[in-house]
């Protein structure tokens, strides 16, 4: 079963955000500990399309999906990380639904959206001879196209934006959402959770997966709601081991 289709189901899909770490082996990684995909930010971190193409290939290989948040809303960034293999995009600040219909013309091949069409590359593992309408009905359905909630005028939009066909899903990032709330860093405010509880309930309607990438005292407080689940980035849990060690070694000391 896709991934796609275990969010249709109404099954949770966990993953994390990678924005350090470019050694394909982090695939590894996330694949033993259990994830079902990564996501790689290209919207606050460096990586170039030569460095995803290795992860995304490396990570369709062992069965571990890779998603990216492209740094904008177009047609180079979307398209092309699909080509190169990504199962999943995600474009930051989504704040109408023609910004969503534009994530899913680019993201989703005819009918549904407008995507261009290559063979015989990285999003087919590079084979050959593939029927055109094969390779599209099933990029179509395994691809998520993810809308990002992250803003006063994306949230009033919620609805409309969740009603768009060929969206999959609607992630809120919580923090860009206080700044734009004018309640900067305050999670747990009462405007942003009614916010939050706003967008859940629009994906309820339109059927679609609601996400959100949070610390676990904000995901516990949606978690029936949610079936995007991401926690975390790779740059905590690199900090948080490091912080590990000293402590460790630290207490040694004392003994």
């Amino acid at each position: 079963m896709s991934l796609k289709e275990k969010l249709v189901a109404g099954q949770r899909i966990y993953g994390t955000m990678l924005r350090v770490v470019q050694n394909p082996a982090v695939c590894y990684l996330a694949k033993h500990s259990g994830l079902d995909f990564v996501m790689y930010d290209c919207e606050h971190a460096s990586y170039n399309m030569e460095t995803l193409h290795n992860l995304f290939v490396t990570g369709n290989a062992l069965g571990l999906d890779s998603f990216l948040r492209v740094p904008q809303l177009s047609k180079d960034y979307i398209s092309r990380a699909l080509d190169q293999g990504a199962h999943g995009v995600m474009v930051p600040m989504v704040d109408t639904p023609e910004m969503a219909k534009a994530l899913v013309k680019y993201s989703k091949y005819q009918p549904v959206g407008a995507r261009g069409f290559c063979n015989a590359i990285a999003h087919v593992d590079y084979a050959v001879g593939k029927k055109h309408a094969d390779v599209m009905e099933q990029a179509n359905n395994t691809v998520i196209s993810i809308a990002q909630i992250e803003t006063r005028e994306a949230v009033d939009n919620a609805e409309a934006i969740a009603a768009v066909p060929g969206i999959d899903a609607l992630l809120i990032g919580p923090n860009d959402l206080s700044l734009s709330l004018g309640i900067p860093g305050d999670l747990f405010n009462k405007v942003e959770l009614e916010a939050i509880t706003h967008v859940a309930a629009a994906c309820k309607k339109h059927k679609k997966a609601f996400g959100l990438h949070g610390g676990a005292k904000l995901l516990g407080m949606f978690i029936n709601d949610l079936t995007l689940v991401m926690s975390e980035s790779d740059a905590d849990v690199l900090r948080a081991g490091f912080e590990k060690i000293k402590e460790t070694c630290a207490n040694l000391s004392q003994k």
